[in-house]
């Protein structure tokens, strides 16, 4: 097919060609003085997205690396867990949890809005005997484009009195929603590098409370390759006690240069929302369904859309992919079949938003698919206001 093909799933994400750049050269010395500088870099920008002035650790790892690191540095076995379920990927890590010997308890959502920190509350008032030792919750669930009010959890755990550590996942939101790991009161956020940091997939990281790391101390979960401690006693001199994944370290050093130097991340953070907002314009215009349901707790990083009974996600998107050369997020879990996901985040602009909403109209069309009205001149009114 000729001409680009769009990368809009809700990650990983599209690559600049600056970080592409920066991933083709030639392989440091991970031992050597350049790149304990480019590592300090990297590590201190981390934190200035992140939001803390406290310890963080990185893993040449996925997401699902830095949720078992999260676990394992602050439990020990038979450790009670209290997850919220929004979605396939908060069901995900309690079943790793589960895996990992610690005892769960999972509050259902509806897998249609973010967490409910009123739950939560009802929670942890019962636990009067402090069995829960960590609440865990995701800032954005990428299955249902929800974003959770973290802000509400901390404040339940504080009116509550309770001890559980706060566990917060930001793989898919850091970059892309606004996030303070010190300032919402975390005890460890949890982060990835393919979504809003705008890398390919292979490193993650923990940010760690001083709650947590005296929690770390305590903790009698069997660890080595996950354990913080031998991690963070080199993190200020750039160095790490395994081979680092290098090349990306460097890419993560001019990804973040981008973000937080260039752009900004008051101008990202808007950025993110300006191409959200006509997203869902075009899905309302078309006279389909958001998987979200709140409108308030929409998420700026992807929008899941539900197709009307008797027609197929997976055939929409196979269709779209092959036709014009997008592609599209499948459904996951229980909304395999009904749901697709259009993702805007990451290195994104209008143009590329407006080609891939062409696209997906194109494909409902095609799919006869009904359709209220052109999703079209809705997304680009909300675009050109702002202009």
């Amino acid at each position: 097919m000729p001409g680009r093909d769009l990368l809009q799933i809700p990650g990983p994400s599209n690559v600049p060609a600056r970080v592409l750049t920066a991933l083709a050269r030639p392989t440091l010395d991970h031992r050597g003085p350049e790149f304990a500088e480019i590592a300090k870099r990297a590590l201190a920008g981390l934190k200035r997205l992140v939001g803390t002035t406290g310890a963080l650790v990185l893993y040449p790892a996925s997401g699902t690396g830095a949720w078992e690191a999260a676990l394992v540095n602050t439990l020990s076995p038979g450790d009670k867990v209290l997850f919220y379920e929004t979605g396939h990927f908060a069901r995900v890590w309690a079943q790793l949890a589960a895996r990992l010997g610690y005892a769960c308890q999972t509050i259902e959502g509806d897998w249609r809005s973010g967490t409910r920190a009123d739950a939560i509350a009802e929670a942890l008032a019962a636990d009067t005997g402090h069995a829960i030792r960590a609440v865990a919750v995701l800032h954005n669930e990428t299955s249902t484009g929800a974003v959770s009010d973290i802000a509400a959890v901390r404040r339940a755990l504080d009116a509550a009195g309770h001890p559980a550590l706060l566990l917060v996942d930001t793989i898919s939101s850091l970059g892309s929603v606004p996030y303070g790991h010190d300032a919402l009161g975390a005890d460890v956020t949890v982060g990835g590098s393919q979504k809003g940091l705008m890398l390919p997939p292979g490193l993650s990281f923990n940010a760690i409370s001083e709650r947590a790391l005296a929690a770390h101390s305590a903790a009698r979960t069997p660890r080595a390759y996950w354990d913080w401690s031998a991690m963070l006693e080199g993190a200020e001199r750039g160095s790490f006690p395994f081979t680092p994944a290098s090349n990306l370290v460097v890419a993560l050093a001019e990804a973040l240069t981008m973000l937080l130097d260039e752009e900004g991340m008051d101008a990202v953070y808007a950025r993110h929302r300006r191409l959200a907002d006509a997203a869902r314009a075009a899905v309302d215009a078309w006279g389909l369904e958001q998987q979200c349901n709140v409108p308030s707790e929409r998420s700026d990083v992807l929008t899941a859309v539900r197709l009307p009974a008797g027609y197929e996600a997976d055939a929409l998107r196979a269709t779209i992919l092959a036709r014009f050369g997008v592609s599209l997020g499948n459904g996951l879990g229980r909304l395999a079949g009904p749901v697709f996901r259009i993702g805007h985040l990451g290195d994104l602009n209008e143009t590329m938003l407006t080609g891939t909403l062409s696209a997906v109209e194109m494909g409902l069309r095609l799919h006869q698919v009904p359709l209220a009205d052109s999703g079209m001149p809705a997304a680009l009114e909300r675009l050109c206001a702002d202009v």
